[in-house]
């Protein structure tokens, strides 16, 4: 199981993850508002402002403070080592 760091101290499973977006358009932030209210919402900002919307496989939506693209590049390294390990 591959572990990313998605700031703060938060760690997800890599491989439950299937998307990174921006929650800056209207149908992210309606996604993010219906998983609040069904309770499925992580908020793992630590009271930052919402920089990246990780979409779980188990239909969990978890947000972060840090940029989709920094998060992307850390799962491209973890990967990149994985494969170098076997």
């Amino acid at each position: 199981m591959q572990l990313i760091n998605i700031g703060f101290g938060n760690i997800v499973s890599a491989n439950r993850i299937i998307t990174i977006v921006s929650p800056e358009s209207a149908p992210i932030k309606r996604l993010i508002q219906e998983s609040k209210d069904k309770g499925t919402a992580v908020d793992a900002t630590c009271g930052r402002r919402t920089r990246a919307v990780l979409i779980m496989d188990s239909g969990h939506v978890i947000l972060s403070a840090i940029q989709p693209e920094t998060i992307a590049s850390r799962l491209d390294t973890k990967r990149l080592e994985d494969l170098e390990e076997e």
